[in-house]
């Protein structure tokens, strides 16, 4: 498998989190954004960047954490901003969130 698949989770209720907007961008000087969607019922990210060759290069995925949680859980994270190496284009890059209103925990998985 190809591509990139990204995984996200409110650890705060222990539940995927269906709603949360997330954005793939590259990064550079032609910096556009490749993907752009909300985390489904099964806590992915359902895009065909899933199935798409990244070419090698940096990118940066952007969690609207703040939006997500809303004023009911508080007011500390509003955006949660990873950038992220892809040296093997022929690799898969997973990208794992567990995130609460005060802090994130991202890791590449397999």
């Amino acid at each position: 498998m190809t591509g990139l698949s990204i995984h996200a989770v409110d650890a705060a209720t222990g539940r995927a989190a269906e709603g949360l907007r997330v954005r793939v961008l590259t990064v550079g000087a032609r910096g556009a954004v490749i993907a752009e969607g909300e985390i489904g019922a099964d806590g992915t990210l359902a895009h065909p960047i899933v199935r798409t060759r990244l070419a090698a290069g940096l990118y940066e995925v952007a969690f609207d954490i703040g939006d997500f949680i809303g004023e009911a859980g508080g007011d500390f994270l509003d955006m949660a901003s990873i950038r992220f190496r892809i040296t093997n284009p022929a690799s898969h890059c997973h990208l794992p969130l567990k995130f609460t209103a005060f802090g994130i925990a991202l890791f590449r998985g397999c």
